[in-house]
């Protein structure tokens, strides 16, 4: 078996092996990216871009139908699913084609297709597509070797009718009917946008959890608004799942009509992410693992213990988010690159705070250290604010006015540390807290930066007014017409 030595070896070229890629390279030329399956990262292929160009029609759809509200009448729009699915596919293939075109402008040198798996902490062997293998000795190897769909053996009797969020954005039409199993990121957005381009749908949970919520009260919220639209149970019982030749049936307790059974065209497994690690043969490494065959690291260094091995991104099973695989690819590159001089220059490098959005309609947050996070740390030192979008001006004026607001501040410094959100332009407010959390601004001195009428973000001052009184920090003047302007 022939022999390649380089410095810096990285399995996997998704989103953070690219950008471990790019870091690495910055302290040597001798770095290889060693990738088994399709160019494209996750997310562009199979992940939120394609997820969003399927929203994106199921808003447009939705519109219509809302018209009423404004005196506006619009006739019942016609979906055609063949040609809403044509362009997700098309759009998909534009974004992945421009990660393909980054990768081949690397030199040839510098790629390797394959899948590779650990002989020792510093070599690897890569078996490529012709059956060949090749023996790598690397100083630093980087795993970032993503993650896929994870499915629950009990589905497996749905048969071929079993779907994973992959194969979705490989319709050609839409479905009349789909079971999903997993009321999550993945299962939220894909439902309530199928739903809204005529699917019927039904989504099933097991632990009463929903979506990137820890906090029981919007969690209610979301659960009651999403009702709305499709069936949801966030503590569903089912009986039994049957395939058909067409179809399959599921046995399952309604949360009116007691127990029925009802015929669905697909069921999806939308029931979380693994990482990719099995077949790394991670045995050879001497690399102390958790209760999942996962490296223990430290995700401030990407280090695995203090060996010559990386981990970064979806194989952590950490924060299975893009801005943060970009993130800890480039501390693991940095760190891996550095180090190949001096050993002991790893460094610690500060993370961003804590950011995720789910793309629903009231759209879901999740800002700095959550409820259960706040509780967990700061036991009874805390205080919450909350705002309800129901009587916003903005969200009013819009349409727009469900959903809530709770903010989390810390008792003595006003520290504002987190903010749980379903409700209207969850994504923009999103960023702006987690600005001003990372900054370590009080709520005090969040209230004191400029707020303009009318706008959404007047929700999230009267959010902040309630925190801070709880806070006992002092107090603002009342929510008033006189000096907000009125549905502030």
């Amino acid at each position: 078996m022939p022999t390649r030595k380089v410095d810096v070896a990285i399995i996997g070229a998704g989103t953070a092996g690219l950008s471990a890629y790019r870091a690495a390279k910055k302290y040597t030329d001798s770095v290889l990216l060693v990738e088994a399956g399709k160019h494209g990262t996750t997310c562009a292929r199979v992940g939120c871009m394609p997820s969003k160009l399927l929203i994106a029609a199921a808003e447009y759809a939705h519109h219509a139908a809302m018209g009423d509200v404004f005196g506006v009448s619009y006739s019942r729009p016609v979906i055609k699913g063949a040609a809403v699915m044509q362009r997700v596919r098309s759009e998909r293939d534009r974004f992945v084609n421009s990660v393909l075109q980054s990768v081949e402008h690397f030199p040839a040198d510098q790629k390797l297709n394959g899948y590779a798996k650990f002989i020792s902490a510093q070599e690897l062997e890569v078996k490529t597509g012709s059956g060949a293998s090749e023996k790598i000795a690397a100083g630093k190897i980087i795993i970032a070797t993503g993650s896929s769909p994870s499915v629950p053996e009990f589905l497996s009797a749905a048969g071929s009718r079993l779907l994973v969020s992959d194969d979705i954005f490989e319709w050609r039409d839409l479905p009349a009917s789909i079971a999903i199993f997993g009321p999550g990121v993945i299962g939220l957005e894909l439902g309530q946008a199928l739903s809204r381009l005529g699917v019927k749908v039904a989504v099933f949970g097991k632990s009463g959890e929903l979506a990137a919520i820890s906090d029981p009260v919007i969690s209610q919220c979301a659960d009651i608004e999403f009702n709305r639209e499709f069936y949801l149970d966030l503590n569903a019982e089912t009986a039994g799942i049957r395939a058909q030749e067409n179809g399959v049936l599921i046995k399952y307790r309604h949360r009116e009509k007691g127990m029925i059974e009802e015929r669905f065209d697909y069921v999806l497994a939308a029931t979380g992410r693994r990482p990719n690690i099995e077949c790394l043969a991670l045995e050879n490494t001497g690399l102390a693992l958790d209760g999942n065959g996962i490296p223990l690291y430290n995700s401030y260094t990407g280090q695995c213990g203090d060996s010559s091995i990386y981990i970064a991104g979806d194989a952590t099973s950490d924060v299975p988010l893009l801005h943060e695989a970009v993130d800890e690819g480039r501390i693991a590159g940095e760190n891996a690159g550095r180090s190949l001089r001096n050993p002991e220059d790893v460094r610690a490098i500060a993370r961003r705070t804590p950011l995720s959005i789910v793309f629903t309609d009231p759209q879901i947050a999740s800002i700095g250290q959550n409820l259960e996070s706040v509780r967990k740390h700061c036991s009874n030192s805390y205080a919450i604010g909350e705002v309800s979008f129901e009587d916003q001006g903005r969200a009013r004026v819009i349409n727009k006015n469900r959903g809530l607001l709770r903010v989390y501040g810390e008792q003595g410094t006003g520290l504002l540390l987190g903010a749980e959100m379903f409700g209207p332009a969850a994504e923009h407010i999103a960023h702006q807290l987690a600005w001003v959390i990372q900054l370590r601004l009080t709520v005090q001195e969040v209230l004191e930066l400029p707020f303009y009428h009318p706008v959404l973000e007047e929700g999230v001052r009267t959010a902040l007014r309630d925190l801070h009184s709880k806070l006992r920090m002092g107090s603002f003047e009342a929510n008033s017409c006189l000096n907000c302007g009125p549905g502030a």
